[in-house]
């Protein structure tokens, strides 16, 4: 019997789901995005890595996704002729101990099976980055890059020619499960309409928490918008930067800090930095949301999260603030960066998952409540395992059937 299913959201992981539902299964497939294209938020404003595993609990969700991910959209990228490229990166350290952080990472990156992993020091550094400074640097040879955006309208495009209807511009706004089926409320310019649905899978990244209460579900863990704000090196200076450099990550923070990005474009970004949006699609500071700065004001889960966290606050608001304190974090990996070296660049939304002791939800989380499967937390390396996910939300979905 063909079954109704729903996907709520046109990013890669929407897409990536219902190309894999009409792959696998007899399904009728509708995918729901409010926007008016696909990747308009999330998975069209980030940096384009394709993670190679290196710093994720083994045996974790995203650990396991990310390494199966990897290989299925560096098959899918040959199979469709979408570019890609092999840049390699690097975790460079700053210090002693910075460059003793590396072997726990190199650990954890053998230990998920990443490839040709090593730790090298300052002279091959500069063989590989002839413009990077460090003590000491681990090497991934086989991360790379890819454009996601060009990504997500492929997969799209699989999952319509094998019948999937790509809704744009509809907001769901209800659902409402029978003893049979769901109801799924969506708004358009043409006005409002309920459709009936076997099934339904939210993957709306932003609005993730939202969805999932819409779903029948609890309201932790609750989405923090964080943005992510890049500058990007002129082009007569991109020749600095051969692959991506990473800074060593801090277990005492919450987030990775500057790096150095190249794009399949030719661009190369600095950044990002992580400052609270004031809307949870605020690209800029001009964006303002009331409703969603009371969401923020009335959780419980936020203010424990900021009373642990409100130096690196500070720190990352000096950066926004600033564009000389932007460029002075990136100078410390590249020397011969200037002021003058960059121009602002567009900026992204990272929808971060709070526990509701103030913790961030670190792996991946999904949820299931009656018909209703939610991806909840969905961070850095979605993107990369998205055809995983998908292949791990239908068996999910296969197992509610």
């Amino acid at each position: 019997m063909t079954r109704r299913i729903a996907v709520v959201g046109g990013g890669i992981l929407g897409a990536a789901i219902a190309r894999e539902l009409t792959g696998r299964r007899d399904a009728e497939v509708t995918v729901f995005e409010k926007e008016d294209h696909l990747a308009a938020h999330q998975t069209g404003r980030n940096s384009g890595v394709i993670h190679a595993g290196l710093y994720y609990q083994p045996g974790s969700a995203k650990a396991l996704l990310c390494r199966r991910g990897v290989g299925l959209l560096e098959d899918y990228c040959a199979q469709r002729g979408i570019t890609r490229i092999g840049c390699g990166k690097v975790l460079v350290a700053l210090d002693d101990a910075e460059r003793a952080r590396l072997c726990d990472i190199q650990d954890r990156a053998n230990a998920n099976g990443v490839p040709g992993i090593r730790i090298i020091g300052p002279a091959e550094l500069r063989e590989l980055e002839p413009h990077v400074t460090g003590i000491a640097a681990l090497h991934s040879p086989s991360t790379s890059i890819v454009d996601y955006a060009e990504v997500t309208r492929s997969l799209a495009a699989d999952a319509q020619g094998a019948g999937a209807t790509v809704a744009l511009g509809h907001e769901v706004t209800g659902m409402r499960a029978t003893a049979t089926e769901v109801v799924v409320t969506a708004r358009s310019a043409d006005g409002t309409d309920d459709t009936a649905f076997d099934q339904v899978i939210a993957c709306g990244g932003l609005q993730s928490d939202r969805l999932a209460v819409l779903a029948g579900d609890g309201p932790d863990p609750v989405i923090m918008p964080f943005r992510g704000e890049y500058y990007a090196l002129k082009p007569q200076r991109r020749h600095l930067v051969n692959g991506l450099v990473y800074p060593v990550p801090d277990p005492r923070y919450p987030f990775l800090g500057v790096h150095l990005t190249p794009r399949v474009d030719g661009e190369v970004l600095i950044g990002p930095n992580a400052v609270l949006a004031l809307a949870r699609e605020g690209y800029t500071w001009k964006t303002v949301s009331v409703g969603d700065l009371a969401g923020v004001a009335r959780s419980p889960a936020f203010w424990r999260f900021a009373r642990r966290h409100w130096r690196t606050g500070i720190r990352e608001m000096s950066g926004s603030l600033s564009r000389h304190r932007f460029v002075a974090a990136a100078r410390a990996y590249l020397p011969e960066l200037q002021i003058d070296d960059v121009v602002p660049s567009r900026a992204g939304i990272r929808a971060q998952a709070l526990d509701r002791d103030g913790g961030l939800v670190d792996d991946f989380r999904i949820s299931v409540h009656d018909r209703i499967v939610v991806l909840r937390n969905a961070p850095s390396p979605a993107a990369t395992s998205a055809l995983a996910i998908a292949e791990h939300v239908v068996t999910t979905l296969n197992d509610q059937s």
